[in-house]
């Protein structure tokens, strides 16, 4: 093992560190041309995929000075990027959430990191991209530690009861984090009713996540036309998150549009909803259109995704 012309596996490691930080350009602790920092981007980040984490959680998982955390938190409850809640079993603990202006912030942080990372790797041909992803999964794999057993859970297909259960969660989910208004609760609500009343078996379908027994989320396969699909109403409860539960859902309505003879597949989204953004885009969708606009109380970039099938 060496790396900058030495056997010694601690230098070795340490030469890589500093070579990799100097290559992002991080070694100021800021992000490109952003205001934040990266332990600020970090905290962001862990916000944005991961709901009501408590202040303390967040500064073990990502070695924070406690004293260096507070001042983040404090600057982001100033610029209204986040809301905190005393923990009830500790009123001296804070449970932390971004507001809808923190999700947007974020959405252009992560556009920002993104386009700065496809230039770097626009550089280099694809056989040195491809060896150096496979070196830095390589890493990963090494080094973190992950659960020996994630939570099990099923999809199963749509059933009597389960129209109602998805109105009401989106538009919940949506009101907490994003602060849409109950006009998106409309919208789900003809949705899921066009859905029922119009149900083509041959064509259509609407997948539930289960976990325990209990509905953790939902995705429709609905017809646009003869040869392309919809994807709608995508969500995943704040409990199932990080198990793999959204991909899952997509990829069986990819694999749904698939054994129905669909040639291509369509869906309309937010940009601020980076989560869902990022599992569409590992699974092939490619983004074609962007517009501007103003719904469920919010300005809005809605954005339309296509995947050839």
């Amino acid at each position: 093992m060496s790396f900058n012309g030495t056997d010694d596996p601690v230098a070795a490691v340490r030469a890589f560190n500093r070579f990799y930080t100097r290559k992002l350009g991080v070694l100021d602790q800021h992000l490109g041309k952003t205001p934040f920092s990266l332990s600020e981007a970090r905290v962001l980040y862990e916000l944005a995929h991961r709901d009501d984490l408590a202040a303390k959680e967040i500064g073990n998982e990502l070695g924070l000075d406690p004293g260096y955390l507070s001042r983040i938190v404090q600057s982001f409850d100033e610029k209204g990027l986040i809301t905190r809640r005393p923990l009830p079993a500790d009123r001296r603990q804070y449970q932390l959430s971004l507001t809808a202006k923190g999700r947007q912030t974020f959405a252009k942080l992560n556009l920002s990191s993104q386009n700065e990372v496809a230039a770097m790797l626009a550089q280099l041909s694809a056989a040195d991209a491809t060896r150096l992803t496979q070196a830095m999964a390589t890493i990963e794999a090494v080094l973190e530690q992950r659960p020996s057993q994630p939570a099990a859970f099923l999809l199963r297909s749509h059933r009597v009861g389960d129209m109602g259960w998805v109105i009401s969660r989106q538009a919940a989910a949506y009101a907490a984090d994003y602060n849409w208004d109950i006009s998106y609760e409309a919208l789900v609500a003809e949705i899921c009713a066009q859905f029922i009343k119009n149900y083509d078996a041959a064509r259509e379908h609407c997948w539930i996540a289960e976990l325990d027994g209990e509905p953790v989320g939902s995705i429709f396969l609905v017809k646009a036309t003869d040869e392309i699909a919809k994807l709608r109403l995508l969500q995943v409860e704040k409990k199932a998150r990080g198990l793999g539960v959204g991909r899952a859902l997509v990829e069986q309505c990819i694999r749904g549009a698939r054994e129905r003879g669909y040639s291509r597949m369509t869906l309309w989204t937010q940009s601020i909803l980076v989560a869902a953004r990022g599992i569409y885009q590992s699974a092939g969708f490619k983004l074609v259109k962007e517009e501007r606009h103003h719904s469920f109380g919010a300005d809005l970039v809605g954005e339309t995704w296509e995947l050839d099938l």
